[in-house]
């Protein structure tokens, strides 16, 4: 015999099945891969022509632009600059900086600038630190410092690798030191191109330090030695579908940002990033 405590449950579960499937849907949509490009990888063009440049990269598709402390002529017009990415229909995915912007005497005007663009990250590029056994200490002294500097301001502060922060330091290596000794929501900004370089393994680095790879470097960057591939996503030697998968479900990605540092057979630097561009396209359309 049917009851309605019968009724009841089959209405309670499906219920549940429908909250878990919004939930779902809502996860989904936040982690939905954002696509971002570092201007490193058009500087030369950003010289020649700023706003004409930013316009190339708004048209081939790209939602935000990640900064590496070169303004053209907006270094001390955030409110222009932020009129004319969104003109574009440009955001800021972060940015790349250095020590002295953030001291004590400059942080307030870096912070007014870097909030009036809607940065709420900034990560510090390059420091040769990184892989000097000497040194390596001081350098995380210098990022805690600056994390914590940055916190009451609702900013976030990460670093950037390259490749020799993948050499041993003690039992372990620098990336691994830097990492473990920064708090946990200091934003660890993996460069997936570098680190296929160094010859080590993006999506163990992905799973090792869950949730702290908020930002990412989509890049292609060959070993030396490589043979018949290009220096473009999708035609080197990463597994770009399964670092993405694995950026998403556990590295809390929020920008995967397509930085171009080669130019093979004589092309610009805006026709390599395109081509990239197009290579990242289809993996993400594939996922």
């Amino acid at each position: 015999m049917i009851t309605v405590n019968f009724f009841k449950k089959i209405i309670l579960m499906a219920t549940a099945g429908v909250l878990l499937m919004s939930a779902l849907a809502s996860q989904a949509e936040h982690h939905d891969p954002r696509v971002s490009v570092q201007l490193w990888s058009v500087r030369d063009a950003l010289k020649e022509d700023f706003e004409g440049t930013l316009k190339a990269l708004s048209d081939m598709g790209f939602e935000a632009v990640e900064f590496a402390r070169y303004f053209g002529p907006y270094e001390e017009d955030a409110k222009g600059l932020k009129a004319l990415l969104d003109s574009l229909n440009l955001k800021v995915s972060g940015a790349h900086t250095s020590f002295d912007k953030v001291s004590p005497e400059a942080i307030e005007k870096t912070v007014a600038f870097y909030k009036t663009l809607g940065v709420d990250v900034l990560v510090v590029g390059w420091d040769t630190r990184a892989w000097d056994p000497d040194k390596v200490e001081s350098l995380v002294s210098d990022l805690n410092a600056m994390a914590k500097a940055l916190k009451p301001y609702g900013m976030r502060a990460g670093f950037h690798n390259h490749n020799r922060e993948f050499e041993p330091f003690g039992d372990t290596n620098f990336w691994d030191y830097i990492a473990g000794s920064t708090d946990e929501d200091f934003v660890l900004q993996l460069d997936v191109g570098w680190v296929t370089y160094a010859g080590e393994d993006p999506i163990h680095y992905v799973h090792k330090y869950p949730g702290r790879t908020q930002t990412t470097h989509i890049k292609a960057k060959l070993p030396p030695g490589t043979e018949n591939r290009l220096p473009f996503i999708g035609q080197d030697l990463t597994d770009w579908p399964a670092v993405i998968r694995a950026e998403l479900a556990v590295g809390g990605t929020e920008w995967f940002v397509l930085e171009q540092e080669d130019y093979p057979n004589g092309m610009t630097p805006l026709e390599a990033v395109r081509r990239s561009k197009v290579g990242l396209d289809k993996i993400l359309a594939e996922l």
